[in-house]
């Protein structure tokens, strides 16, 4: 049992595969004619979001709202938090409400992890993104896709490639990646968005698109976070095309039925030309499917209910 999921870093393998064939009991709910269980009936769940989104915050609500529980969405941008009341008598006012869970996008890093440490106990809280540091659902949604298209872990070759420095997926990626048995991660990115030190995580890191590729069975390309960056890391964004950009052509560097993923929004022309996002080997849209399926699975075990 889990009270909070702020990250993939400190779960077992076990925890984490408990996660995915929970996830594997609702693709069929999700996907075919039962469209609501009554799991979470009499629940209140609260989205709490102080960046901005569109996939994560409509996947995490229509989750819920299949496993029946009442809904909260929060507007920060219209909330007291605007008129100079702290984020903690923020969660205290709607505490107050008898909520059961959090869901919680920051831009800070450590929020979600600070928040779940002051709120009353029996609440759980679930981390949809906290600055650079993690987003373990995104990262929990994209290897279920993985792992419904390839046969295991342990022998995949991945290369995640874009904006390593600025990304919480990536970060969550690799931690689930490795803990499920991944060996060959690859990062592929122009030096100045690369980490210091970005090998300690377990990968390879590669600055040449064409090296990279070479023989992998998954790529993940990233968005460019320019809201995050600051000072020029990059000449300009049809550069980092012609040189990291996604296209047939280095697509055709993969194993012949290599899968492309991308965390979305994806960015056409800048990290992945239309041709691939598009094309028979992405799975894109799949993955925005699949993860009402993986939120409904990570409310439902913190919840109590599997």
């Amino acid at each position: 049992m889990m009270q909070h999921f702020l990250t993939t870093e400190s779960l077992s393998k076990d925890q984490l595969t408990t996660i995915l064939d929970a996830a594997e009991s609702f693709y069929n709910i999700d996907g075919g004619h039962v469209k609501k269980v009554p799991l979470l009936r009499g629940k209140t769940i609260v989205n709490l979001f102080f960046e901005a989104s569109t996939r994560t915050r409509t996947t995490f609500e229509l989750a819920a709202k299949r496993l029946s529980a009442d809904v909260l969405n929060i507007n920060i941008n219209a909330s007291a938090t605007v008129k100079g009341e702290s984020l903690l008598d923020t969660l205290r006012n709607i505490e107050a409400m008898n909520v059961d869970m959090f869901v919680i996008r920051h831009q800070d890093s450590g929020a979600a992890e600070f928040i779940s440490k002051h709120v009353a106990p029996g609440i759980s809280v679930i981390n949809a993104g906290d600055g650079r540091h993690a987003h373990p659902t995104q990262a929990m949604l994209d290897v279920f896709t993985i792992r419904r298209i390839k046969d295991n872990f342990e022998n995949l070759k991945v290369a995640i490639v874009g904006d390593l420095l600025h990304s919480r997926v990536a970060r969550s990626q690799i931690h689930a990646l490795r803990t499920l048995g991944t060996q060959d991660i690859r990062v592929i990115a122009p030096n100045t968005l690369l980490p210091a030190c970005v090998e300690t995580l377990g990968v390879q890191a590669f600055q040449n698109m064409e090296e990279g590729l070479d023989n992998v069975d998954i790529i993940i390309m990233l968005r460019l976070q320019k809201e995050r960056m600051q000072g020029a890391l990059l000449p300009s964004e049809h550069e980092y095309f012609n040189l990291f950009g996604l296209t047939p052509e280095r697509l055709a560097l993969a194993a012949k039925d290599a899968t492309v993923m991308h965390p979305g929004p994806i960015n056409r022309g800048v990290e992945i030309s239309s041709e691939v996002a598009d094309g028979i080997q992405s799975v894109i849209l799949q993955q925005v499917s699949n993860g009402i399926a993986v939120r409904m699975a990570i409310m439902s075990i913190l919840a109590g209910s599997e």
